[in-house]
């Protein structure tokens, strides 16, 4: 099993990923989720959750989300972030 630094540690990186477009990009695709398997920095596989929500209301600030979790049953004690990407004035 990761460490919990090593579960941070990869969801810190996924999220400056997830949030490299820009908000016109993000909308096009606005709401989306995707998981997918990976390996933490130790190694151990890890799965990966990706979402894209509206933040309060269709065609608003986009909301990013990503979890990074060991398995299915440790989902809750998964690594979280989100960042909020906001519109253009």
């Amino acid at each position: 099993m990761p460490a919990p630094l090593a579960l941070e540690m990869m969801a810190d990186d996924e999220l400056i990923r997830a949030c490299s477009m820009s908000w016109r990009e993000l909308s096009k695709i606005t709401p989306w989720g995707d998981t997918y398997e990976g390996f933490a920095p130790t190694g151990a596989p890890v799965e990966v959750e990706r979402n894209y929500v509206w933040a309060s209301e269709p065609g608003g600030d986009v909301l990013v989300e990503v979890i990074v979790f060991t398995n299915a049953v440790l989902y809750d004690q998964g690594a979280r972030r989100s960042r909020t990407i906001k519109k253009p004035a």
